[in-house]
């Protein structure tokens, strides 16, 4: 994905190849501790091969502890670890894996989750937008067609908790229905601005602008479509991971 910025009306984000993050740099989930001989080698530039190794080692090793653990309180850690870590040493790791693998596909997972809990507020209005418009939507992702904040909040949470916990292509196909709402709201808050920055264009109409607020709507409607098209791409990763995790083919 492009790792432009664009400020949308979830906030601005970047919508790289890793998923979402605000430009102000907010610190996305470290999901686990690597010793410190390692994190010396990375930081002085290790071999990409090595570094691939080890994000899928790292990845599997997490998703296999909590998938086989019985104690709540290493689940609770792990679902968290964004709230309590930060990236640090494995974010570097895991923001390079591609889309299609293990490590890439947690790593959008995570920071799916960050997004949606730090901007519940306009993610509820975008998906309120949204959700007319994607069919069997909310019954997918497992929310109400009219979420609060705390709705929002609570599906983040229970999205990465079933990629851990319980069937992980499903918990894929929920975080991307997920997505493609807040896609459709975007789209539909691009269209509005459009129509106003045509109205205000209009001599005949009450709500005339001047050339600045015309521009100002007009690139607005274009970044929120930037977004938007970033996003859907997200949803096709997390889509496709899903299905090769079906045919035991995501690596």
């Amino acid at each position: 994905m492009s790792t432009n910025a664009q400020r949308s009306g979830s906030g601005s984000i970047i919508a790289s190849r890793s998923a979402f993050t605000h430009t102000g740099s907010p610190r996305p989930a470290r999901p686990g501790q690597l010793d410190q001989a390692l994190a010396e080698n990375i930081a002085g530039g290790v071999d990409p091969e090595q570094l691939s190794a080890v994000s899928h080692a790292t990845a599997w090793a997490l998703l296999s502890h909590v998938h086989t653990t019985e104690d709540p309180q290493v689940v609770e850690r792990v679902l968290t670890l964004v709230d309590h870590e930060g990236v640090d040493v494995i974010a570097e790791l895991w923001s390079h894996a591609e889309p299609d693998s293990l490590p890439g596909v947690l790593w959008r997972l995570y920071l799916l989750r960050t997004w949606m809990r730090r901007r519940r507020d306009s993610i509820a209005r975008l998906w309120r937008l949204g959700e007319p418009i994607v069919t069997s939507a909310s019954a997918i992702a497992g929310i109400d067609a009219a979420p609060t904040e705390e709705d929002i909040a609570r599906t983040a949470d229970s999205i990465l908790a079933g990629a851990f916990r319980g069937d992980f292509a499903v918990a894929l196909e929920r975080a991307a229905t997920f997505v493609d709402v807040v896609v459709a709201g975007l789209r539909i808050q691009a269209q509005r601005l459009n129509a106003h920055a045509k109205a205000m264009a209009d001599p005949d109409k009450s709500a005339v602008g001047t050339t600045e607020d015309i521009r100002a709507a007009h690139t607005k409607a274009a970044q929120l479509l930037h977004t938007a098209a970033n996003l859907h791409t997200t949803a096709a990763d997390l889509r496709a991971g899903a299905h090769l995790w079906r045919r035991s083919r995501l690596e």
